[in-house]
C-alpha cells in the first residue's frame, strides 16, 4: 500500500523544520505513540497541518531506531472545490503513494445542518467513522492526526465554556469502539511555526469550503481570544497546554473524581456526562 521508504525523496531539513521534529518526537516519547512494526494511517486533509505532520513523521522515522511505516491517507468528501490531483501529485514528488477514500458526505451535511448552523461537529463525526472504519479494515496500527498546540487550547476552553466540561484533546487514545490506537505528534507544535514550515515546504493547499463562509463560530472566536491574550502574555499558550497534564484533581469538584466526605480520590473513570 506504501510507497518502499528507500524511494522517498530526502531533502536538507531546515532549523525551523528540526524545532518542529524535535516538539513531534519528544511528543512520541512521552506519550508513547510508536513502537516497532507499527502501521501509521497518516490522515491528511490537503491542509497545512496534516501536511507537516506527515513529512516531520517521515523525517523522524528515517532516523527513528525502530521501523515504521507512514501511509498518507485522504477523505474526499465531495466539497466544492476540493481538488486532489495536484496535492496527489506533489506527495508523489516526494515519494508518497497517497490512498483517496471518496466517500459524499458533503451533501449529508448541507441536509442535515440548518442553514446558518455550523458543519463542523457533523462533518467531523461522519469522517473520523469512515478513517476509523478504513484503518481497522486494512490492518493500521495507528491514526495519527495533524491537532497541534493551539487545537488543543482552543478546545479545552470551548468545552468549559461552551459545553461545562473540561475537556481537551489527549496527545494519544484508544477510540471509544476499542478498533483503533489515534495520536497527535504535533500536541506540542506552535501553529505560527507549523504554518511558516508549510510557506518554506511550498506545499499546496487544498482549503476546506464547507464552513469557511459562517460567521461567528466558535472556535473562530476563542483563536480571536488567545490570540488578544498571547499578544500581551505571550507565554499564554505555552501555559494553557501545560495546564491540561498538571490537573489538580482536589481543586476541582468533579464528584466522581473525589469523595468530598473523605477527602479521598476516586477510582477515575471515563465520564459519561454530557
Amino acid at each position: 500500500m506504501s510507497v518502499a521508504s528507500e524511494s522517498r525523496v530526502h531533502r536538507p531539513i531546515s532549523d525551523l523544520a528540526e524545532g518542529l521534529r524535535r516538539r513531534v518526537t519528544t511528543a512520541l516519547h512521552d506519550y508513547q505513540m510508536l513502537g516497532p512494526d507499527d502501521r501509521v494511517l497518516v490522515a491528511v486533509s490537503g491542509g497545512k497541518d496534516s501536511t507537516a505532520l506527515l513529512l516531520l513523521l517521515e523525517e523522524t522515522r528515517r532516523r527513528a531506531s525502530f521501523s515504521f511505516s507512514l501511509q498518507p491517507v485522504i477523505l474526499d468528501q465531495k466539497q466544492p472545490g476540493f481538488l486532489v490531483d495536484e496535492y496527489r501529485d506533489w506527495l508523489a514528488s516526494r515519494g508518497f503513494s497517497l490512498a483517496v477514500i471518496e466517500r459524499d458526505t458533503y451533501s449529508v451535511v448541507v441536509e442535515k445542518i440548518p442553514e446558518g448552523k455550523t458543519y463542523c461537529s457533523l462533518c467531523a463525526r461522519l469522517r473520523r467513522g469512515i478513517l476509523y472504519n478504513y484503518a481497522h479494515q486494512n490492518g493500521f496500527t495507528k491514526i495519527a492526526l495533524g491537532h497541534h498546540r493551539e487545537d488543543a487550547n482552543e478546545t479545552i476552553l470551548m468545552n468549559m465554556l461552551f459545553s461545562g466540561r473540561i475537556a481537551a484533546m489527549p496527545p494519544k487514545l484508544r477510540s471509544d469502539d476499542g478498533r483503533n490506537t489515534v495520536i497527535r505528534p504535533l500536541c506540542n507544535a506552535p501553529e505560527a511555526d507549523i504554518a511558516k514550515f508549510a510557506r518554506e515546504q511550498g506545499y499546496p493547499i487544498i482549503p476546506c469550503n464547507l464552513c469557511g463562509n459562517q460567521a461567528n463560530l466558535q472556535r473562530a472566536r476563542i483563536k480571536r481570544l488567545l490570540g488578544d491574550l498571547s499578544s500581551e502574555h505571550p507565554r499564554i499558550a505555552e501555559s494553557l497546554l501545560a495546564a491540561q497534564g498538571n490537573v489538580q484533581l482536589q481543586q476541582l469538584r468533579d464528584r466522581d473524581l473525589w469523595n468530598f466526605s473523605t477527602f479521598e480520590q476516586r477510582g477515575v473513570q471515563q465520564s459519561t456526562r454530557n
